[in-house]
């Protein structure tokens, strides 16, 4: 199984308490902590305004950062969970992909979604449209992806989008491409789509969930002629892990005080709720057992996110020295 790591980047409200001027020095050192240590890659969110409510807090653009990381590390994978197809023109998106990729030696994934952040669509003056054209978006976006990478050259006269010979030179460095990761656990649309293009899908990552999904997924490759074990399956998990119980409960209560100084009530309450019930809380030998469990039904990537990371690396690091050896090729 492979493994990655969220780096904070504001929007879960993950950068705090720490000055604008000292926050891409703080993610620069974490991603090369990441870079030196036993994760496959790193990632970060594409959003502008934080969860769980919009803040003025600060929220930095995920693009961005995959250029900075992309200069500044050496070996890591290098992901957003997920693009939102709608921020940026496809073929333009294609572009700076391919740019990245050549800076990084060839290190860039593709996370890429329909979007669902409803505020930040309509603040940034996207509209909002229904699900139904937010997942052509995504299939025609797609489209143009593939086209791109593979030619140098789009034309795509979609519903959507329409790309009449743009050029999209270079290629990317890696020979089939930029992999593509299309997540969401959408069962008729957003499934079908990465039964049909996708090397890597990312969806609910408990044991019912996953099983679920992977069944839908499965049965959506058969439809379409597409071998399903060459799609790798993914999740994301907000980890809480300490050596002790008591530990782990002491880490929960950080995490309530420090949303509850944050947001309102109700919101910092079901924020706190998301963390408390997540999957992988507990001690390290607890979450090997629950990992395991859905490494045992197919999962093949599991993606960490440690909400704590800018103020204190001890969970991050004890996850790396206990759980991630246990799962080692």
């Amino acid at each position: 199984m492979d493994f990655g790591i969220f780096i904070p980047q504001g929007w879960r409200l993950d950068l705090v308490g720490i000055e604008p001027a000292q926050q891409w020095p703080l993610i620069k050192r974490l991603a090369q902590q990441a870079d030196a240590g036993p994760w496959t890659s790193l990632w970060v969110y594409d959003h502008f305004h934080t969860v769980p409510t919009p803040t003025q807090e600060a929220t930095h653009e995920a693009w961005t950062l995959m250029s900075a990381f992309a200069a500044s590390t050496e070996r890591i994978r290098l992901g957003q969970m997920c693009t939102c197809i709608a921020y940026r023109n496809p073929a333009y998106l294609a572009k700076v992909a391919t740019t990245v990729d050549h800076v990084s030696g060839g290190r860039v994934e593709m996370g890429i979604g329909a979007g669902w952040y409803e505020h930040e669509w309509l603040a940034y003056g996207y509209g909002f449209p229904g699900a139904g054209d937010r997942l052509r978006a995504l299939d025609e976006g797609v489209q143009i992806f593939i086209q791109a990478w593979r030619d140098g050259n789009v034309t795509l006269d979609g519903r959507i989008y329409q790309v009449d010979g743009a050029i999209v030179q270079p290629l990317p460095l890696q020979d089939n491409g930029i992999p593509l990761w299309i997540a969401g656990g959408g069962e008729r649309r957003t499934l079908r789509i990465a039964a049909k293009y996708a090397q890597y899908t990312n969806f609910d990552g408990t044991p019912e969930g996953f099983a679920h999904k992977s069944a839908i997924l499965e049965q959506h490759a058969k439809d379409l002629g597409r071998d399903f074990a060459e799609i790798t399956r993914s999740s994301n998990y907000n980890v809480v892990i300490g050596e002790t119980e008591k530990e782990v409960a002491d880490k929960l209560d950080w995490i309530q005080a420090h949303y509850a100084k944050l947001v309102p009530g109700e919101p910092a309450d079901r924020y706190n709720t998301t963390f408390r019930s997540g999957y992988l809380v507990g001690t390290p030998e607890q979450i090997v057992e629950k990992l395991g469990a859905v490494r045992d039904l197919g999962l093949g990537y599991a993606i960490t996110n440690f909400v704590d990371l800018a103020y204190d690396q001890s969970g991050a690091q004890l996850f790396a020295d206990k759980v991630i050896p246990e799962f080692a090729s």
